[in-house]
This record gives structure tokens, sequence and C-alpha cells, in this order.
């Protein structure tokens, strides 16, 4: 502002009692005594010649507008110059920042006081000036500014930052003293931040950076990480309290990223023995939390990246061990009572659990971290373990948890339930979902035909969770199986009843399960010569069967069924369960006692690889029921087989025999692959007849982004097919664009 001295007016009365007015409140500001109180009358008769005055120069009598507003500046001017300056210069730290505030305080009133006194003055300034300038309230304050703030704001600044770095190293200091001197350095600027942030924020900010840098080093070098993550959590903390206490709430960020920046050493996250590693290796859940709230503004993807590293390094782990374990297995060379899928899957559960309790607690649900544990976890759920996908290993454990004879006998519903749920969770980070399902569906229906499975609400309720997270796609064959057997569980004491109705010489307990051939897997059929009493059942449930429907064809599947026969031994009876098969191929020996290879497999009507299965369980194997010979642990078409009389077993009267399994995990990813095909020509047809016109990039994408809840297609995959509908006739390219294509309905 440009100091002006004030030019002569005229000796007219009411200028003495506008100058006395003025001196009065300077009075008492200063508090001089004795001073008397503005009464409303003094403060009417000043107001009232002032207003008298305006009046006249607006009937342009005198020029008293002008020489009224110089005499509003010069009182400021003056004030300043001969009472405001000279104290605040003879004032130094603690003393000047008091000094300082009362000053401001005063001159704040002084203004009010001239600015009411002044206030119709405030339209004659465009008269007098042609434009509009500050009013009076801001050229007031401008004074202060320019004659008080500009001379002394730098050494004000250096006694707060002082002062703050006193309290930073545990003084106690006059928290309200800063904040009210902090304001002025907000107000002067009269609603722009310029000041504050020029003027002391920037300063601030720099000695903050220099203080904690000092810190940082010397707690990096004696600390260990959580001690370290306190202290600096801690110290966030004081930060915060300053900005609510005496800071302007602008600074709060600029100010914690600088302290972030100084504390958040490398130090923190990579020391080996307590940083961020060491805390999720050791399972330091207060430390995590306490690194994430630190890092969480300013370096979180530092973190998550510490996190990502961490989970991947323990995945590798886990496969290894399980691959491992396998090995030992396979040689021998370590009795496991756990099976490999059922060590791989519940460790791989029980790691998911750990690392999404950090993810949801620790690191408060944080979308990085939720990406890497992903990320983390598809890598261990796309591995191949044992020479088994991860597919097959959770539905082979998935078995083992809903059969009688596995944990089913070990563990409560609602365990069996929570363990479902995770197994569901482990399934999302899989890709080839469709083959999870296939190789799930197998087992089922194992468990379904031979009443194998533990609880029916558990094996709904898994199918409920698998529709819930992946649509009924994927489920949907599965439902259709649970269905068949509830309602074959109604059909046959009606069948029970319609034999009681009808003379037969057959078996005295004969059910048959009928199941809808769309929605169950495909099984081995072979035209099994039946005994009469066996034939003559099945041509009384054919019967049976039609009187409920004629539109059905049935078709028995001997190689599924099972019999329960009695073998009359030399010591003693013992039933034996075995499949329908060996059942026939046993019953030969009643009227034979000596039977080759080619006679049974003559009488039986099988192939060659059927009759081996059959009766390389019944004569090789634990329970010798035939004796062979020659005496050999291989079936060959040169064997001659007879009834072992002599046959026992201690202490039971009931023995199962089983079919040698077939390996039949080829032929299922195959036919998982042919279906994909099928499955991906009906995305791409239901895409095209939506849209009707679609360029490649965009087909392929949308495909994609169908299919992957089921699986994810191999590009490759997609563009056969595509070129296999241009050549079945539903899309044909364009003309003009060979990358676009269209629907052809």
């Amino acid at each position: 502002m440009t100091m002006t001295s004030p030019k002569p007016i005229d000796q007219d009365p009411r200028w003495d009692c506008i100058e006395n007015g003025i001196d009065k409140v300077i009075k008492i500001l200063e508090e001089e005594q004795p001073v008397p109180q503005i009464t409303s009358a003094d403060y009417m008769k000043i107001y009232t010649n002032i207003y008298g005055m305006c009046i006249e120069t607006e009937k342009k009598e005198s020029e008293y507008a002008r020489q009224l507003y110089d005499k509003f500046r010069g009182a400021f001017e003056q004030y300043i110059t001969s009472t405001v300056m000279p104290c605040l210069s003879e004032k130094h730290d603690k003393f000047l920042l008091e000094e300082l505030v009362k000053r401001w305080r005063n001159h704040k009133v002084m203004v009010l006081w001239l600015s009411g006194f002044f206030c119709y003055l405030d339209r004659y300034v465009v008269p007098i000036f042609g434009y509009r300038p500050k009013s009076l309230n801001e050229v007031g304050l401008a004074f202060f500014r320019d004659l008080v703030y500009k001379e002394i704001n730098g050494k004000v600044r250096d006694v707060v930052i002082s002062l703050i770095e006193q309290e930073r190293e545990g003084e106690q200091i006059d928290r309200t003293l800063l904040k009210n001197v902090l304001d002025i350095f907000v107000e002067i600027g009269m609603g722009v931040m310029d000041h504050y942030e020029n003027d002391f924020e920037e300063s601030l900010l720099n000695a903050t950076t220099a203080y904690y840098s000092k810190k940082a080093s010397i707690w990096i070098s004696k600390d260990s990480c959580p001690d370290y993550m306190s202290k600096a959590e801690e110290c966030l903390k004081l930060e915060n309290a300053r900005v609510a206490n005496y800071l302007h709430s602008s600074s709060e960020r600029k100010l914690l990223e600088k302290v972030q920046h100084e504390l958040m050493s490398v130090y923190a996250l990579e020391n080996e023995q307590s940083g961020c590693r060491a805390s999720l290796k050791y399972d330091r859940v207060d430390d995590l939390s306490r690194l994430y709230r630190l890092f969480s503004e300013t370096h979180s993807d530092r973190v998550s990246n510490a996190f990502r590293q961490h989970v991947i390094a323990e995945v590798r782990a886990l496969v290894i061990q399980a691959n491992a374990a396998a090995a030992s297995a396979a040689n021998g060379t370590e009795n496991r009572d756990v099976s490999v899928e059922q060590f791989f899957v519940s460790k791989a559960i029980e790691l998911h659990e750990k690392c999404l309790a950090y993810v949801n607690g620790c690191f408060q649900n944080h979308k990085l971290f939720n990406n890497a544990l992903h990320e983390a976890f598809e890598v261990l759920c796309n591995e191949r373990v044992a020479g088994c996908s991860s597919a097959e290993l959770l539905a082979t454990f998935c078995d083992n948890l809903l059969k009688k004879d596995g944990a089913t006998k070990r563990l409560r519903d609602e365990a069996i339930e929570d363990t479902l749920e995770k197994v569901v969770k482990l399934l999302a980070y899989i890709n080839d979902k469709d083959l999870f399902a296939e190789f799930y569906r197998k087992k089922l229906a194992t468990r379904l035909l031979y009443d194998r499975s533990g609880f029916d609400e558990h094996e709904q309720s898994i199918l409920t969770k698998l529709k819930q997270q992946f649509g009924d796609q994927l489920t949907s064959k599965m439902e259709g199986m649970l269905n068949d057997i509830t309602v074959a569980r109604e059909i046959q004491p009606d069948f029970v009843k319609y034999l009681s109705n009808v003379n037969h010489n057959g078996f005295s307990e004969f059910s048959v399960t009928v199941l809808n051939k769309l929605v169950w897997p495909t099984y081995n059929s072979f035209n099994l010569n039946l005994p009469a009493e066996l034939a003559k059942c099945v041509e009384l449930f054919r019967e049976f069967y039609k009187t409920r429907t004629k539109l059905r064809k049935l078709t028995f599947l001997h190689s599924m069924g099972t019999c329960n026969v009695i073998g009359r031994f030399d010591q003693k009876e013992i039933e034996i369960t075995l499949s329908t098969s060996q059942a026939v191929a046993l019953m030969l020996f009643n009227n034979s006692e000596r039977l080759s290879y080619h006679e049974i497999k003559s009488q039986l009507n099988l192939g060659d690889n059927d009759v081996v299965r059959t009766l390389h369980p019944l004569s090789c194997a634990k329970y010798k029921i035939l004796n062979k010979e020659p005496n050999t642990r291989n079936i060959s078409p040169s064997d001659v087989f007879e009834f072992n009389s002599k046959f026992t077993v201690d202490r039971m009267r009931k023995i199962r025999i089983s079919m040698p399994p077939v390996d039949e995990r080829k032929k299922l990813v195959e036919d998982v692959e042919k279906e994909r095909k099928y499955t991906i020509d009906a995305s791409l047809v239901r895409i095209m007849k939506s849209r009707k016109v679609l360029g490649y990039q965009q087909l392929v994408s949308e495909c994609i982004e169908q299919l992957s809840r089921i699986f994810k297609p191999d590009v490759n995959a997609i563009k056969k097919r595509i070129e296999d509908l241009i050549d079945r006739e539903f899309l044909e390219r364009d003309n003009d664009n060979p990358n676009m294509f269209k629907y052809l309905a």
C-alpha cells in the first residue's frame, strides 16, 4: 500500500468531532485511563456529521467525500506507525506472538468502529475514484497487512515453527496462542490462503521434512520394525492433533504426506527380522494392522506387493510340499493317514482363510490386497499337484467330505457346511470350473448309486452354493441327478407292492434306480447274460415301469449294479457284496466245478477287458473266492478257474469285493473339451443373435466374458468355432470388412 500524507482540510467543526471519536477509539484500545466509553449519542453524532458531509458532496457543495476517505486511511496509518510497530519491534519469541495477537485483535476492533463511523462513505468511493476499490473494512485490514504483517511475518513464522518443534520433542507449549497467531496468517488473506500457504505452511513442511528425516535415521538404526512403526504411528497421531489444535485444516494432507514420506522407509517393509514379511510369516496381526494404517495413504501398493510376494511364496511352498508328500507315499517311504488331496486342499483352505483374515482385518478389505490375494491363489488353484489338476483334487476332497465313510464320520454338520463354503471360495480361483464339475458329478454319481452319501442336506447345500456363485449352468445336471434319486426312492415301494401281487421266482430283494441319461455320466454298457432268476426280476421291473409311463425306454446298466450273494464254504457261510457281473460269474460255479476263461467269457457274453476286470478281484486279490490255474497275479485266456470251497475269513461273515478302478481321467478331460465346443458355439450364437452385426475382437471379448464363470476359453478355440459356425451357415463375414460378422437367422 502506498503511503500518502493527509491533505489539509478546512476548519469545519465537524472534523473535530470525527477526530475526537477516532482518538477515543484508540485510547480505549490502548487502555489509557481514564477513558470514557463511546455512547450511542457519541456514535450517532459522528455518523451524522459524516453523513451530512457526504450529502453536501452529493449536492456538489464540497469535496468532503475525498477528504473523509483520506482521513479514514490516515487514522490507520498513523496508529500503526506511531503505536503498533514500536511495540512489536521490542518483543521477541513467545512475547512477540502474544503482542501480535493483541495488536491484531485491537486492529480488527478499530476497523469495526471506524467502518461503522464512515459506512455511508462507501457509496461515494465510485464518484471519487471512478471504479469500485475495496470496501472500507478491507482497506482498514489491508493497512495491517502492508505495514505490520509484511514486516514481521518471517520472524513470527520462525518463532511458531520453533515452538512446534519444541512440542515434537515433548515440551509443553501454548497451543491457543499458536492457533491465534496462525489465524492471523489465514485472516490476513481476506478469503485467500496465499499468505498462510506461502509465508508459513511451506516453511513448516520443509522443517517437518528435516525433523522427521533425522528422526527416521536414528530410529531405523536402533529399533525393530514393530517398535519403529509404533513410533511412526504415534507421530502421525500427534501431527493430526496439531492440525486439530492450531494448524489450518488444509495443512492436514500435506503435513501427513511429508511425515509418512520420511518415516515410511524401505526398512519398515523389507527388514528380514521384523519387517512386513516377518510380520506375515509370524502372524503379527497388530503389526500388520499398524503397518497398513501407516502406509495406506501413500505406499499401500508397496505393502500389497509385499503381501502378494509372501502369499505366492507360501503357495509355491505348499505345492512343493504336496508333491513331495505324494512322491513319498508312492515310493512307500512314508505311511500317510491323510491322502494327497486331503492334505493339499485342507492346507490350501487354511492358508486362504488366514490370508483372507489379513485382507479383511489388517488391510481393511482394500482393493489392492484383494487383487494380490486373488492373483496368488489363482497360481495355487491352477497348479498340478501329484499329476492331478486342482479341479480334480477339490472334487475328490468334497467326495471324501460327503461320503459316509469319509469326513462326515468325524465332523459335525456345522463343520461340514463351513468346509463346503471354504471349498467354494477356493473354486472361484480355478479357471476350469467345468472340469471340477465333471469330476464332482462323477463322484456324486458313485455316492448316490451305491448309497455312500452321508446326508442329502449336504449334497443339496453344496449345489446351492455352487449355483449361487457360478450359475445353474454348472449345477443343472447334478441337480437332475439328485432329483432322479428322490424319484427312485419313491418308485421302489410301489415296485415292492407290485411284486407282492405277482407270482415270481426271482430274488427276494430287487431294487432299480431309474436315471435320466441326459444328466448322468456316461457308463460302460454291456449285454450281460443274466441268470433266469435275475432276468425274471428285470422283466418284472420293465412291466411295472410300463404301468407308470410308456414314453421312456429302459436300458439296464449292469456295469453299475451290485449284488449280495451267499457263499457256502466248508467252514461257514459268508455274505458277499460284489458287482452284478461278478455275482453272475460266481453263480456259474453252482453248475460247474471248473470253468475255463473262454467258457466264462462265453456264458457271460462279455468282452476280454470286462472278463479280466470281473475275474481278477475274485481270484488274484485279497479274497480268493476262485482258485486259478496257473496261480499267477494276472488273468490270461489260458487260465482255468474253480470254486474255492476252503475260503474263509476270520471273525467276518460279510465282505465286499470291488471291481478294479478304471482310470477315466483322460476320457473325462476329453469329454469336457468336447462339451466346451458346444458351449462356445452356444455363446457365440446367443451374442450374434442379439447383436446381429459384430466385429471379431468384440465378439471374442463378449464370448470370453460370458464363459469366464465356467472356464477360460482359448482365443484360438473361439476362432475355430467362429469358422465352424460360418461353415454351418450360422454366421457370415461382411463382404467389405472380413473382421465383421453377420448373424444368419
